[in-house]
């Protein structure tokens, strides 16, 4: 029985690296889609991981290749240190093009992260 003054939190969701969640799966079907119809040349999901600092480490959830590369971010709520990475990683990787996914009733809703 717990004491006062104790706090009881239940376990932090931990998530299977290379595991999509269901709003990665639908995105995955978007893009599927999209590779159908020649829109984009192919996609893959937490293919890499950018090193921002020594111990400090973001992987985007898809890869997507058209004429340039995209990285997507998706997300059902921001968390802030996930957006902080996704902001860190435009600054030292402007060559990518970053793009956080969210989605709503009316559909997916794009945000590109430029750097500063």
């Amino acid at each position: 029985m717990p004491q006062f003054g104790c706090h009881i939190y239940p376990k932090a969701f931990v998530r299977k690296p290379g595991v999509m969640n269901r709003m990665e799966e639908a995105f995955a079907g978007r893009l599927e889609l999209l590779k159908k119809s020649g829109e984009i040349t192919d996609y893959r999901f937490e293919t890499i991981t950018l090193r921002l600092a020594p111990k400090t480490t973001y992987t985007p959830d898809f890869l997507v290749v058209t004429d340039h590369i995209i990285l997507y971010e998706v997300k059902g709520f921001r968390r802030d240190d996930a957006m902080v990475k996704l902001k860190v990683a435009a600054e030292m990787f402007p060559f990518f093009e970053f793009i956080l996914v969210t989605q709503d009733r009316q559909g997916w809703k794009y945000t590109a992260v430029k750097p500063q």
